[in-house]
């Protein structure tokens, strides 16, 4: 799930530590560097992009990638679209932020799914920069209510509304929120 790099509209809280402007240089140079990094054979990458239109039709974005609409609402109903609106199988959502993931862990989540309902790549500051859903049954409708974003408690929240679901973690990872993950 990707955000046009414009000033004021992505990473807005590293902006307010390094300038709006050098925030969102990084992120589209951070997102270029994960999406060649995790160019794999073994899944499609696709783009998740927001805003809709501006996403879709953007230059920024390489061409060869896929590219869907994130559409309205807070981060979690854009999550459960996007699980909602793709094909049946497994997929695994992460952000562009997380500088230290590889193929590698990609892979063990993916691989996690074949005998998990469930998996979380945990954020080191108790969010999550993975969560991924093996998808044989429907979405379940409340997966992120209640949650509260971007606070210590993002991932015990999301877990919270899978009661009956087998739940893996994989990797622990930073992602960068601020200037102190930099």
């Amino acid at each position: 799930m990707v955000k046009e790099p414009r000033p004021g509209r992505v990473k807005t809280r590293l902006g307010r530590d390094i300038g709006m402007t050098a925030a969102a240089w990084w992120f589209r140079h951070q997102t270029r560097k994960i999406l060649h990094r995790l160019q794999d054979p073994r899944w499609e990458l696709i783009l998740a992009v927001s805003p809709d239109y501006e996403g879709l039709k953007s230059r920024v974005w390489p061409k060869g990638i896929a590219r869907i609409a994130q559409g309205q609402g807070d981060l979690g109903v854009r999550m459960k679209a996007v699980f909602d609106n793709l094909p049946p199988g497994p997929i695994c959502i992460i952000g562009a932020d997380i500088p230290a993931v590889t193929c590698h862990e990609i892979w063990r989540a993916f691989h996690s799914l074949g005998s998990h309902d469930a998996t979380f790549g945990p954020a080191i500051d108790g969010g999550y920069w993975l969560i991924g859903l093996k998808r044989i049954k429907p979405t379940p409708p409340q997966l992120f209510q209640d949650v509260y974003w971007s606070t210590e408690t993002a991932l015990q929240d999301t877990i919270n509304n899978m009661s009956g679901l087998r739940i893996s973690r994989v990797a622990t990872l930073n992602d960068v929120d601020d200037v102190s993950d930099l």
